[in-house]
């Protein structure tokens, strides 16, 4: 430890350490249109606080609950599901209540607020916060276990200086995030543009049909969830579902007997529903169920890979979300919202042309959208060791 500093408990540097009202105390009978907004965890978003309209009391439940209405320079802490994540309460913040949800900690004149929000979303005491936590399915923090955290305290100049060099540093991290963002989406953009001016503005020679009329639309078939099984052999094959096909943890497979609608790797596949909605895919291999929609086209008009980026422009991505139906309170595609949809065809031997300098450029822009991912990556690691380095006393 830095000389000077000390290891204190959360709570030792405190006023108060304080959950907010129960739902014994708090009832969805207290909410009102027009009153003073609730913090709940879900109310803190990048590090701020944004009021729910929908969550707010009147100035007599405000009286009631007294005990947790919010003061200027108070931290929010969310007590349950994402741990770690805080905001300070500013001077338009001030007199609105914790929710049933977080704690808020009023620290001492010995500790900055600031100080003490950038700790706790520091990796290294969100860790040691999660590990005091409960709960399987949703992780939840105890006030006893916040106010047990030992944390360092430098003098209050101290901490204030450190505030200072981190503040400066993530203002250019933030510039630095921002500009590298613009810079991957300006990448998809120019791909996304030069796809929507291929299927829109098309060429001389190019004829003008339906899609139905060049592409069958093959649905999915959905086995009974008895018959499935997390074990591969050979007499088994792996159920395709939209969810989770690039997830490997919740892989299932079923009877080869029970497949009733096969695709491989080079087959155009549709997912029918969403978040989010007409997904175009590629690279599956197995039975695919009722959320997934084979297209399948006629190889002396129209080839797969030609309909795979035809799929994939914006203005039937467009046409698809306003028209698809609603089955089963559920929005999704099917056949006969594709079938009628106007698609313009070159020779094959033109598709073959333009398909190549899709493929071209996808590669392309894929690779510029790595290189602005890995920066990204290492700006939020370079964040993560500054703070590691602030609470160690080495910044």
């Amino acid at each position: 430890m830095k000389k000077g500093w000390e290891v204190k408990k959360l709570g030792d540097v405190a006023y108060t350490i304080s959950t907010g009202p129960f739902g014994s105390v708090l009832h969805k009978s207290d909410y009102v249109s027009q009153g003073v907004p609730l913090v709940n965890p879900i109310n803190i978003v990048d590090e701020k606080i944004i009021p729910d309209p929908t969550k707010l009391i009147s100035d007599i439940t405000k009286a009631r609950l007294s005990n947790y209405v919010l003061q200027e320079g108070d931290i929010v802490v969310g007590r349950r599901g994402e741990i770690g994540r805080c905001a300070i309460v500013g001077p338009n913040e001030a007199g609105w209540v914790c929710g049933t949800g977080s704690f808020f900690i009023r620290p001492l004149p010995i500790v900055s607020s600031h100080f003490i929000a950038q700790l706790i979303r520091s990796s290294v005491y969100r860790d040691k916060l999660e590990q005091a936590s409960t709960g399987a399915t949703m992780k939840n923090l105890s006030n006893t276990a916040l106010a047990e955290l030992l944390i360092p305290v430098p003098p209050l100049p101290e901490q204030q200086r450190i505030m200072g060099v981190l503040d400066e540093a993530f203002a250019s991290l933030a510039i630095a995030q921002a500009n590298t963002e613009k810079n991957r989406q300006n990448a998809r953009a120019l791909f996304e543009s030069h796809l929507q001016s291929i299927f829109t503005q098309r060429g001389e020679g190019w004829v003008e049909t339906k899609l139905g009329q060049v592409c069958t639309f093959v649905g999915g078939s959905q086995p009974p969830k008895a018959v499935f099984s997390k074990t591969k052999s050979d007499d088994n094959i792996r159920l395709i579902q939209i969810r989770d096909y690039k997830s490997a943890k919740h892989i299932v497979y079923i009877p080869r007997a029970q497949a009733r609608r096969l695709c491989t790797a080079d087959d155009v596949m549709i997912g029918r529903y969403g978040p989010p909605l007409f997904q175009i895919l590629r690279g599956l291999d197995g039975a695919y169920n009722v959320a997934l929609m084979k297209a399948v086209p006629d190889d002396s008009k129209l080839s797969r890979d030609f309909l795979f980026h035809f799929l994939r422009h914006s203005t039937i991505l467009e046409y698809v979300i306003y028209h698809s139906s609603r089955a089963a309170g559920q929005i999704g595609v099917t056949k006969e919202t594709l079938e009628p949809y106007p698609i313009g065809l070159p020779s094959l031997t033109e598709q073959k042309k333009i398909v190549a300098k899709l493929d071209a450029l996808a590669a392309e822009t894929q690779r510029l959208e790595g290189i602005y991912q890995r920066k990204l990556e290492a700006l939020a690691a370079l964040k993560k060791s500054l703070l590691q380095q602030a609470f160690s006393g080495q910044l």
